[in-house]
């Protein structure tokens, strides 16, 4: 989601219970960074403003079939707490990444180190799933359970692989798996036990395929995106030693990048060489038509029992994931 307008767009096409759902969220947000001492409400705080277009959220919202009935306090509160361990995750991240900027922003790891970014991020995390028990459903908390539970597994894949320029493209897309298509499934769960909706295994396999796509797109990006744009410089993920689909794609079209030891690649100069190459051989191109893919079955999958306003706010999901700064 490049900026407001596609979002708006989706928004709008749910219907008009959507962006007072989306409100909400944003109110009880405020209210969890704020309510565990001054310290943790800073850097919480700081971390929830910074977060990108609230697209998990959403996804739980429209999953849920329609403008619910009653106070929809559980849907706000599972939505709520997908976007809590979601953020919780990226701080996480930037802890092991040693990360000075996300999205153009200090990272609270860089504003306050390692030990108060690391209970910022459990902090948020522990919320979650305190704000989703109140729901009362087990089958939630199990869904939202499962998804962090691959995103830490995901995240142990991710540093095993570090500095292997050999990676397989299956052991990449398992990767893709567990650290993003696992919480966007997660977002369609939940949503569709809340709504009650029908053909939630349908809406589990729409997640899946968005969040191939949309951790495609941002390796994608990590090589071509504006800097501007994305809040960091391109090969960010090549200086921190983890190779991509555009690096896979690329050494097979050219032998000798396959054949450069990533730990070389130790200054932001030598990664924009390197993105400049993986750029020249076409391989963006490639990667990004196998997003296309994902897209393409995600959208094939929306169930036919959902109203048309439901079903068309989630093909723009489907097209805004990979549609960012193009």
């Amino acid at each position: 989601m490049s900026d407001a307008g596609p979002v708006t767009q989706i928004v709008h096409a749910g219907g008009a219970h959507v962006l007072p759902l989306l409100g909400r969220v944003e109110t009880l947000l405020r209210e969890v960074a704020a309510g565990h001492g001054a310290v943790l409400a800073e850097h919480a705080g700081s971390t929830i403003a910074a977060g990108g277009k609230r697209l998990r959220p959403l996804l739980v919202i429209l999953a849920a079939g329609g403008d619910p009935e009653g106070d929809a306090d559980g849907l706000v509160r599972a939505a709520t707490a997908v976007e809590l361990v979601h953020s919780a995750t990226l701080v996480h991240d930037d802890v092991l990444d040693l990360a000075p900027l996300r999205r153009g922003v200090p990272t609270v790891f860089a504003t306050a180190g390692r030990a108060a970014a690391t209970q910022t991020g459990d902090l948020l995390f522990s919320r979650a799933f305190a704000l989703l028990a109140q729901n009362g459903s087990p089958e939630q908390v199990r869904a939202l359970s499962d998804a962090g539970s691959a995103l830490a597994r995901g995240e142990l894949l991710q540093r095993a692989d570090a500095w292997d320029a050999t990676i397989p493209l299956e052991r990449y897309l398992a990767r893709c798996e567990l650290k993003t298509a696992r919480l966007f499934e997660a977002c369609c769960i939940l949503g569709a036990l809340e709504g009650g909706t029908v053909d939630a295994d349908a809406l589990q396999e729409f997640g899946r395929r968005i969040g191939l796509a949309f951790q495609i797109l941002d390796d994608v990006l990590d090589v071509a995106g504006p800097p501007e744009k994305t809040g960091k410089h391109r090969g960010t993920d090549l200086l921190d030693g983890t190779v991509t689909l555009p690096f896979i794609l690329a050494r097979e079209r050219d032998p000798e990048l396959g054949a450069i030891d990533p730990r070389a690649i130790n200054t932001p100069a030598g990664a924009e060489a390197i993105c400049d190459r993986i750029a020249a051989t076409g391989a963006l191109d490639a990667a990004r038509a196998i997003a296309l893919e994902h897209v393409a079955a995600a959208k094939a999958v929306i169930p036919d029992a959902l109203a048309e306003r439901e079903r068309a706010a989630l093909v723009l999901v489907a097209d805004g994931v990979v549609a960012r700064y193009s």
